[in-house]
């Protein structure tokens, strides 16, 4: 774990995960970069004791909506997940390509967010560079894979500690 990820697990407030569940949406688009940042959501999802399962779609454009028929498809099951994390890589190429993707990713897991009552993580890398991408694989600006999970964590717990505390 990078020195960046112990300062916010030193801090997590993370409490309240029995039985929590996350469900994990990555993207086989520039999947050297995604599986790493997978992998990191994992290694914390599994240092906590978080059950999770995991996805995968085309590219990040295709995120939103997997993340909405998870949801969808798992209600009245009885195993909702208590979160989502959505990760992708999107590199600028020379088209606007980059733009379209990666203003409708944001919008639609904004989105998402404002409408399911689950917590919906973005972690969509929006680079210029792979150098960029890697950078943020355990580098100066932490594994991004990592905060994913305990943004996640921090989320499943804020929203328990809301529903017992003021509802």
């Amino acid at each position: 774990m990078s020195i960046h990820n112990q300062t916010l697990l030193d801090n997590a407030g993370i409490l309240q995960l029995e039985g929590a569940s996350v469900v994990i949406v990555y993207t086989e688009w520039n999947d050297f970069i995604v599986n790493e940042l997978v992998a990191g959501a994992e290694r914390t999802l599994d240092q906590y004791k978080v059950n999770h399962k995991k996805l995968i779609v085309p590219g990040s454009f295709e995120l939103p909506f997997a993340c909405k028929q998870i949801w969808e498809q798992s209600k009245g099951t009885g195993s909702q997940p208590s979160a989502i994390i959505a990760f992708g890589c999107v590199i600028r190429g020379e088209t606007p390509h980059f733009d379209y993707v990666c203003k409708a990713a944001t919008d639609g897991i904004l989105q998402l967010n404002l409408e399911l009552p689950v917590p919906v993580v973005f972690g969509v890398l929006t680079v210029n560079t792979t150098e960029q991408a890697t950078d943020r694989l355990g580098g100066a600006h932490g594994h991004k894979g990592e905060e994913g999970a305990l943004t996640a964590l921090k989320m499943i717990s804020f929203q328990r500690q809301l529903s017992k505390s003021y509802l």
